[in-house]
C-alpha cells in the first residue's frame, strides 16, 4: 500500500467512511470528514451539531481534539505507508489553546506533512525511536482563529516488512 493509493481512499467520501467505522467509529459519529489531503496537508472538518456540543453552547473540546488529531495522523498514516518496514506511531502528547468558542463547522488544517515524512524517514533508517510535534490550526467558515492543537507523535520502525 501506498501513501498515493491512502490519499486517494481517504479522499472517496464512502471509502473514508467505511474507515473510520472501521478504526476510528466516534470520528464517523462526530460528523468528521477529509476537505483537502495531499502529501503536504490536510483539512479534517467537524461540524456543530447537537451530539458534538457541551452545555455552554460550543463545541466539545474533545470532538475538536479529535479533528485536530485526525488532520496530523492522516498524514503520518499516509507517510509511514511508503516505508519499507512497518512503522509505529502513537500520540504521546498533546496539547490545545483555544481563542473563541466553536459555535459552526471547524475546519483543522495541518501542514507538516514533509516534516512528518523526513521524521518517519529518519526513524526507519537510525532504527531508533523518533518524536515530532505536529501542529493544527483550528477556524471557522469566516476564517477566525478557534483553536491550535499540537500533537506529538512517536514513530518506531518495526522489524518486518510493510506489505
Amino acid at each position: 500500500m501506498t501513501s498515493t493509493w491512502f490519499i486517494k481512499t481517504v479522499k472517496h467520501p464512502l471509502r473514508f467512511r467505511l474507515f473510520l467505522f472501521s478504526k476510528l467509529p466516534l470520528a464517523l459519529l462526530a460528523g468528521l470528514r477529509i476537505r483537502e489531503m495531499t502529501e503536504q496537508r490536510c483539512v479534517v472538518s467537524v461540524p456543530y451539531k447537537w451530539l458534538n456540543k457541551n452545555p455552554f453552547r460550543s463545541a466539545y473540546f474533545a470532538v475538536l481534539a479529535m479533528a485536530a488529531e485526525l488532520s496530523t495522523g492522516i498524514l503520518s498514516m499516509a507517510r509511514v505507508m511508503d516505508q519499507p518496514v512497518r512503522v509505529a506511531l502513537l500520540v504521546v502528547k498533546i496539547e490545545g489553546e483555544f481563542f473563541k468558542k466553536a459555535t459552526t463547522r471547524t475546519y483543522f488544517t495541518c501542514n507538516d506533512g514533509a516534516a512528518l515524512s523526513a521524521i518517519i524517514k529518519k526513524a526507519v533508517a537510525e532504527k531508533q525511536p523518533q518524536q515530532f510535534t505536529a501542529t493544527s490550526y483550528g477556524v471557522n467558515a469566516a476564517g477566525e482563529a478557534i483553536a491550535t492543537f499540537r500533537i506529538t507523535w512517536s514513530f518506531k520502525a518495526k522489524g518486518s516488512l510493510n506489505v
